[in-house]
């Protein structure tokens, strides 16, 4: 069962090493009750009960890979202020190696604030600089970075469109992991996917798909398909694996399309949950398991994050146990 198998192989295995590389931001949480509007604008007062700092965008998916059990390097790009020196914190307390982090004096680390009352979501205030870093730094981080990706099994690109991955470094990356035949898999942002030329995987949204394919909306099969073969043309990617919310995943290549059915669950907050996505299928896929195996793996890990506020994450055991108690057909090993 495909259950039994993830948890043999996460038992069993050397612990995938995994490199993360991209934009890396602060979720503040700041939480409370609201019974009342204020009289000086049509807004709810919040009277705040408690505040939470978490690490978000690629300092979350290595925060997945960590709990899932991968041995992680992270790479990306702070700005020399409070904020950046609390992710460090908090990644240090993961056991997360951070030397690959860079503070860039031209910039603000981003910090991503969202108020919520009785679990729903007020508003979110965002404090950030997005200007592309220069190329003296580009230059000075790849050559930080470019040893370590012989050094393990899979690659991630998480590009938040924070200005760390150019596109000139991610078609460095990208080559170089080509190069030394390593798989990267690339959770990508934007309206140009020429930047993940070569990528083994890339893994946008529906929405993202529609956006960078220049689709209004995607709304069916074929318009999948269709949105998918313009980016095929442009990136020469190997695979597209498209999360669908409600429609669930799609694993397409130039000639098949196939669609895992979602997890059905309650759903509290999405925020990180394509994090987890890429996370688990980046840990699966290094302890050797097909593209549908792990988009399988994938589903579920989204469907245990989605259920609590916030950038959260899940371990291998929590997946299992959703693989064993959910009704959902789950493949079996491909034949």
């Amino acid at each position: 069962m495909l259950a039994d198998r993830l948890q043999n192989a996460h038992l069993n295995s050397r612990k995938p090493k995994i490199l993360v590389i991209g934009d890396l931001m602060l979720d503040h949480y700041i939480m409370g009750s609201a019974t009342r509007l204020s009289p000086e604008a049509p807004v709810p007062i919040v009277n705040i009960e408690r505040e939470n700092k978490i690490i978000g965008g690629a300092a979350n998916v290595a925060s997945n890979l960590v709990d899932l059990g991968a041995l992680v390097h992270l790479a990306g790009m702070t700005g020399n202020d409070t904020a950046g020196e609390e992710i460090i914190a908090i990644l240090n307390t993961k056991s997360i190696d951070t030397h690959l982090v860079f503070k860039d004096d031209l910039r603000t680390t981003t910090v991503k604030t969202r108020v919520i009352a009785s679990n729903h979501q007020i508003v979110r205030i965002d404090k950030e600089d997005t200007h592309e870093i220069s190329r003296a730094i580009e230059e000075k981080f790849l050559k930080e970075i470019l040893p370590y990706i012989a050094q393990c099994d899979v690659v991630v690109l998480s590009d938040y469109n924070k200005g760390l991955l150019t596109k000139s470094l991610s078609l460095k990356l990208i080559e170089r992991c080509n190069e030394l035949d390593k798989r990267i898999i690339v959770d990508p942002k934007g309206l140009d996917y020429s930047k993940y030329q070569g990528a083994f995987i890339i893994k946008p949204n529906r929405k993202e798909l529609a956006e960078a394919a220049k689709m209004d909306k995607i709304h069916s099969r074929e318009q999948l398909i269709d949105a998918a073969q313009v980016i095929f043309e442009s990136t020469n990617a190997s695979f597209l694996i498209v999360t669908l919310s409600e429609g669930g995943i799609a694993i397409i290549t130039p000639e098949y399309c196939k669609i895992l059915p979602v997890v059905a669950t309650d759903v509290y907050d999405v925020t990180g949950a394509g994090d987890t996505v890429v996370a688990t299928l980046s840990y699966c896929l290094a302890l050797g398991f097909s593209i549908e195996e792990a988009c399988s793996y994938a589903n579920f890990a989204a469907s245990i994050v989605i259920k609590q506020i916030g950038s959260a994450t899940t371990t291998v055991e929590q997946i299992v146990s959703a693989i064993k108690t959910s009704k959902v057909n789950v493949p079996d090993r491909e034949q």
